[in-house]
């Protein structure tokens, strides 16, 4: 627990779950996308940079790739797009049995104790994601890719779901797996439980190596 969350009693009203490596893993489905396209592009793409695209946008992550080759702006939008078609052909493949250890428990026990619930993941297809989880029930707000302009490490995305539900930030604790989300939270003023090694999130107020290692105990 870092210094912050020592300082001040915490009071929770709402936890706001990011998507990929938090309730379900489609880094694979998105490295294998990322991969196809580079291929085709003829542009390096390991699994090493696919790590560095973890909480990033579709954007941003193409810029990674790129890695500064120019590119007009209707290439880029048709690589994106392509992209996309190829990791949503793989969404198709996901069911209920993808869920990340622990996580379906965590939610309900959230929901019981009376906790606002959100999902805000920078991808635009975490709608999509959590229909065919089949947990979309749980989430008084969803928000994604297309719900503002500036994704993380900018706060806005948290920021904008804090507003729909009615919560100040201050009172809404962030579960992220990547730093990117870690960061965004922190700036939107929120608390955060990280999700991973601490290289990655070692700035988390709170830090576990998964989610079904989650204390709520602890935290509450």
């Amino acid at each position: 627990m870092t210094g912050a969350a020592k300082k001040h009693r915490m009071k929770i009203a709402a936890f706001i779950f990011d998507l990929d490596g938090v309730l379900t893993d489609t880094a694979e489905y998105h490295f294998l996308a990322w991969k196809r396209l580079a291929e085709e592009e003829k542009l390096p793409f390991s699994r090493e940079d696919n790590e560095k695209l973890r909480g990033v946008s579709r954007r941003a992550s193409l810029d990674l790739i790129l890695q500064g080759r120019e590119m007009s702006e209707k290439k880029i939008r048709e690589m994106m797009d392509r992209k996309n078609g190829y990791y949503r052909a793989y969404l198709e493949k996901i069911t209920e049995k993808d869920l990340l250890p622990g996580s379906i428990d965590l939610l309900r026990e959230l929901q019981t104790k009376g906790f606002k619930l959100a999902l805000a993941s920078a991808s635009k297809n975490a709608p999509r994601v959590i229909e065919r989880l089949g947990i979309a029930s749980f989430f008084d707000v969803i928000a994604d890719g297309n719900s503002v302009e500036k994704t993380k490490p900018a706060p806005d995305l948290f920021l904008f779901t804090a507003e729909k539900m009615g919560v100040p930030p201050a009172y809404c604790l962030v579960v992220e797996d990547a730093e990117a989300g870690i960061a965004a939270a922190q700036a939107a003023g929120m608390y955060t439980i990280g999700i991973g090694p601490t290289d990655r999130v070692g700035s988390a107020d709170y830090i576990y190596p998964s989610v079904s290692e989650i204390k709520l105990e602890d935290i509450l």
